[in-house]
């Protein structure tokens, strides 16, 4: 499936094995609700840390509905946003189609898209683009295909980026979403501190 220049969508249907690369632009589709959904969400400066982006950016991304927090939204000001993992995921996914020059119209298609899908089907695509169109592509097959047609220039794989921000995630600290208590990540810094704090 493929977002085309305009924002228009192309192709409804997953792309079959037969069926070349190039027939099946990404289409924006209903997004499931995520909210409440999650155990652990992450505060803006952890996605940020883990995501590669700026505040700045994680902010203006939010207010435009570009990638909004599914966990919780700010509702004002004191309020923190919560960012779950999933949230992060498509923020690293967003910050790469920019720095390869995809539009913010086709970037926001894309994003409906990739929050309609499983994580697992998540975990097995690649979206390949053209700079003027973004594809998913299930299958090396697929990808393959793109790129003899001469339409693929760049790819992200979401199964690399998805193990990316877990071992970023993993470092960095959480918070469960229902009492609010912060969980410390594998940070060995952070290790150092508690013992420090146990000594003192």
């Amino acid at each position: 499936m493929a977002i085309t220049g305009d924002g228009t969508a192309e192709g409804a249907l997953p792309l079959p094995s037969n069926v070349t690369a190039d027939r099946t632009p990404v289409q924006a589709t209903a997004v499931p609700a995520e909210r409440g959904t999650a155990t652990v969400g992450y505060r803006g400066p952890t996605a940020c840390a883990a995501a590669g982006i700026t505040y700045r950016q994680l902010d203006y991304w939010a207010r435009t509905g570009l990638v909004e927090p599914s966990v919780r939204p700010a509702y004002g000001s004191g309020t923190q946003r919560l960012y779950s993992f999933r949230d992060v995921v498509v923020l690293k996914i967003v910050k790469r189609l920019l720095d390869t020059g995809v539009s913010l119209q086709n970037i926001r298609t894309a994003v409906q898209h990739l929050r309609s899908r499983q994580p697992a089907d998540l975990t097995r695509m690649t979206l390949m683009s053209d700079g003027a169109t973004v594809y998913e592509c299930t299958s090396p097959d697929q990808v393959v295909d793109l790129l003899q047609g001469g339409q693929g220039v760049f790819g992200i794989a979401i199964g690399v980026v998805w193990r990316d921000v877990e071992s970023a995630l993993s470092q960095l600290h959480g918070e469960r979403v229902d009492t609010g208590e912060t969980l410390a990540g594998q940070n060995p810094h952070d290790e150092l501190a508690r013992r420090r704090n146990r000594a003192g």
